[in-house]
């Protein structure tokens, strides 16, 4: 084989390769369907000139035989009336019908078995498009699920990949790095202002609720030794404090004087 040759193979193999990969298969059998239609448009014109052929046969035929039928009384007329010359002038044309008749019924009974079998063919046709309509349907089903399916599979393959989840941890680490990072720059920025007063009372307020809690269990269970549950009752008030350690004890002195009531009300 020449280089020319070869060239020409591998070009024409290269081009039905590209027209194979370019074939979409839902248009390729919709257009299968219109070429299917369209000869069945031009089997049904063809189908119906030879229909018409067959009509004209059969009546060319019936009046061949017609005409026969006439000759032939006309010659009984001229037998009737004694003229022998003119009945066998009309038996000649008799005969002239007659045998035009016959050659006409062989042609319209051939041109009808024909007919007929374009019938069937056309029949068998019709039936072919329909049977093609619903496997196309089908196979456009079948495509599109194979297209769902190959869509799932590629989404999956992407997950798949150890890089998206990889992304995902290194995110997650960055947004808690973000997070502590926070957190201590409000450690800071409160241990920064220099008071930290309220802080101690937040603590404070925390254990309380706790404290205050277990303490009336104890009592509750009897488990509070009696100098203790007595002791906020002998609060001694300093002589020579401050405002503050006065008002220290004012608080106390308050506070027990609450937690009395309360154990006197249980």
């Amino acid at each position: 084989m020449g280089i020319f040759s070869r060239l020409g193979t591998l070009l024409k193999s290269n081009i039905n390769d590209m027209i194979s990969k370019a074939e979409d298969p839902e248009k390729m059998l919709n257009q299968v369907l219109v070429d299917m239609k369209q000869q069945l448009i031009e089997a049904k014109k063809q189908v119906a000139v030879s229909i018409a052929d067959e009509k004209r046969l059969r009546k060319q035929s019936e009046d061949e035989e017609q005409k026969n039928k006439d000759w032939e009384r006309k010659a009984m007329m001229a037998v009737r009336a004694g003229d022998d010359a003119l009945a066998r002038e009309a038996l000649a044309r008799k005969t002239e019908h007659e045998e035009s008749a016959a050659t006409l019924q062989k042609q319209w009974t051939l041109q009808k078995q024909a007919v007929d079998k374009l019938k069937d063919q056309l029949r068998t046709l019709n039936a072919k498009i329909e049977e093609a309509k619903r496997k196309k349907n089908i196979l456009i089903a079948r495509k599109k699920r194979a297209e769902a399916q190959q869509a799932i599979q590629k989404t999956m393959s992407g997950l798949s990949d150890t890089s998206a989840f990889e992304t995902f941890d290194r995110m997650a680490n960055k947004i808690d790095q973000l997070e502590a990072e926070a957190e201590a720059a409000g450690e800071i920025a409160g241990e920064l202002t220099g008071d930290t007063l309220d802080s101690k009372f937040k603590q404070l307020e925390a254990t309380a609720g706790t404290d205050h809690m277990l303490a009336e269990l104890k009592a509750k269970m009897g488990l509070l030794p009696e100098s203790t549950q007595g002791e906020t009752k002998a609060l001694p008030a300093a002589q020579n404090t401050s405002k503050v350690d006065e008002e220290l004890e004012a608080l106390k002195a308050q506070i027990a004087g609450e937690v009395m009531s309360e154990e006197d009300k249980r």
